[in-house]
């Protein structure tokens, strides 16, 4: 389950994304809702993708 972790609250490595109008919506509610940052909510849905495929790509592995 994904969860806030404020761990990301430094990060330094400035990047140029484009979202969609709903996903950048979407994101932008949900950061207001938990209290973080646009920026600190998408470093860790990141981060949590890219867990997740580890674990994916581990288990088609066997």
């Amino acid at each position: 389950m994904f969860e806030i972790d404020r761990q990301y609250a430094n990060a330094n490595v400035p990047r140029t994304i484009r979202f969609t109008e709903k996903l950048f919506e979407d994101l932008s509610s949900t950061a207001e809702e938990t209290g973080i940052s646009f920026n600190m909510l998408v470093l860790q849905c990141c981060r949590y993708a890219l867990d997740h495929r580890k674990q994916s790509d581990e288990n088609s592995s066997e």
